[in-house]
């Protein structure tokens, strides 16, 4: 729902399922993946009123903003990213049939409401009976309903907001409505899977199964996977709590693919816990990865030819639930045997393990730069320009060629207050990014 900008709890969601779809493709399957957007709603009516702008342009200028985050945490780009907008006519169709069927009524008020007491598997995704469902919906008691739990597929028109018309009056869709009707256009009245976080098990995925399989009279998705929530001192965070920080906070203090490794570490289904050394941590790690790979390259390996794949054996970590802490595991053990062969000088070995390791990138979404780029701060930010600090190290270069130790020493201090690390080689003075 785009009235603001993402904070990081949302980006682990999309990170946890764009890595489901690397791994779904790089093993030969042929996936259509669909994300769609909520670009009417309340929170973006009250939000735009309360700027004094047209709905319309709050939710573009925080779509806009939301792509950004995710082409820098390296998320795919879905096949398809719908609006509400543009589906009001399957969503007027998707509330017809339920009318028709008897499953949706029209209130007083105006209201399209759907009846829970009318669909048997009301509760199934929850596993909560029906009384519980109706006892935890967070619905105001409202006299027009027929059940306490039923919710609004319809909502009269009011002064001011967006509004379309349909055979209930000019009006416009119920939240939970929309991504039915959108899920039903893109994938089909059934469909593999379906994602999002834990908070919207119940009421909005069940609702969607009540509407969907209401309507279509067959199941509406195979497997349901929820990401668990991303914490601040064992708090959720969220917006409504002012706990969270946005994606763009924190890219300006870590990398896209640091950030993204960190998510990456605990498993999709665990609260994961937001800590400023744990994210420092991954971005320490992320470095490593890409040292291994810049010393490759300055010895000249290439990937093999023949490599190019991860073997079924080591992808059983991800196949297991998409276990990513345990695919981790796999690609830094393939890390130190990688350097181990390139100490070793066993160039053959080495090809095939970097061929492995590249390939772990792909699945994992990182290690996607130039690793020179990368450690040099292209990718990663710095304040100090890459041409500065050839420049200093060429001079310190000079004062050690003149035995002037002292000099060169403190050029080294200058560039380690920027954050710069010198490696003295054989092949001479590299530098990167602390």
């Amino acid at each position: 729902t785009p009235y603001d900008h993402s904070h990081i709890g949302h980006g682990r969601v999309y990170v946890v399922y764009d890595t489901l779809l690397r791994f779904l493709r790089s093993t030969g399957w042929q996936v259509k993946y669909v994300r769609n957007y909520t670009d009417v709603d309340d929170k973006i009516i009250n939000r735009a009123a309360e700027l004094g702008e047209a709905p319309d342009v709050l939710a573009n200028t925080y779509i806009n903003s939301f792509q950004a985050d995710m082409a820098a945490l390296n998320v795919t780009p879905p096949d398809v990213e719908p609006k509400v907008t543009t589906h009001i006519d399957p969503i007027v169709d998707l509330i017809g049939k339920l009318t028709e069927k008897g499953i949706a009524y029209q209130a007083k008020n105006g209201d399209v409401l759907y009846d829970v007491s009318k669909f048997d598997g009301y509760g199934k995704l929850s596993q909560k009976p029906l009384d519980d469902c109706i006892a935890g919906a967070r619905v105001a008691v409202d006299g027009a309903k027929r059940n306490p739990g039923d919710f609004a597929l319809w909502k009269p028109m009011k002064p001011g907001e967006p509004n379309w018309d349909s055979p209930w009056g000019k009006g416009r869709p119920g939240w939970h409505i929309e991504c039915s009707a959108m899920a039903a256009t893109h994938l089909g009245e059934t469909f593999d899977i379906h994602g999002g976080g834990m908070d919207l098990t119940f009421p909005h995925h069940e609702n969607e199964i009540a509407q969907s399989e209401g309507a279509h009279g067959c199941q509406m998705v195979k497997y349901w996977m929820h990401v668990a929530f991303l914490q601040v001192n064992r708090e959720k965070m969220s917006k409504s709590l002012g706990n969270f920080s946005t994606i763009k906070d924190v890219l300006e203090q870590v990398s896209g693919e640091a950030l993204r490794l960190y998510y990456l570490q605990t498993h999709y289904r665990h609260p994961l816990d937001f800590t400023p050394e744990a994210l420092n941590a991954a971005e320490s790690a992320l470095n490593k990865l890409y040292m291994t790979l810049d010393k490759a390259n300055k010895m000249g390996v290439l990937p093999h030819a023949d490599a190019k794949t991860i073997s079924e054996a080591e992808l059983e970590p991800l196949t297991e639930d998409l276990n990513t802490p345990g695919a981790l595991a796999m690609m830094f053990a393939l890390q130190r045997h990688l350097n181990k062969m390139l100490d070793e000088r066993d160039m053959d070995r080495a090809s095939r393990a970097l061929a492995g390791l590249r390939a772990w990138g792909d699945v994992l979404g990182i290690m996607a730069y130039d690793p020179e780029v990368y450690l040099k701060g292209s990718a990663s930010g710095g304040s100090i320009l890459p041409e500065e600090v050839d420049a200093l190290i060429a001079e310190r270069n000079a004062a050690r060629a003149g035995k002037n130790f002292a000099e060169a020493d403190r050029i080294r201090d200058v560039l380690a207050d920027q954050g710069i690390v010198l490696d003295d080689t054989a092949q001479g003075t590299t530098w990167r990014r602390s």
